[in-house]
């Protein structure tokens, strides 16, 4: 599926460069994008609770990542208890 703002032939060629990559380049190209997303993520968490800490954001991004119930049962009340009011 290609997306529809990119000209062919610059698609293409970004198509080709990632051809050349080897798996281990290719993996580290997967992680950084997650790296980034959850940057991202953690930037709005963050605009979202002020006053949150670094440790209550880390804890919302988790319960955003993984669902309510998935938090609950992997991390427990206690953490949830920590996220910000």
């Amino acid at each position: 599926m290609s997306p529809n703002d990119t000209n062919p032939d610059a698609e293409a060629v970004l198509t080709e460069l990632y051809r050349r990559l080897s798996p281990g380049e290719k993996l580290l190209r997967v992680f950084e994008a997650y790296q980034t997303g959850k940057s991202l993520a953690l930037a709005g968490l963050a605009m979202r609770h002020p006053q949150a800490s670094t440790e209550q954001l880390e804890i919302l991004w988790k319960r955003q990542h993984l669902g309510a119930a998935l938090f609950t049962e992997v991390y427990g009340k206690q953490a949830a208890d920590k996220l910000p009011r």
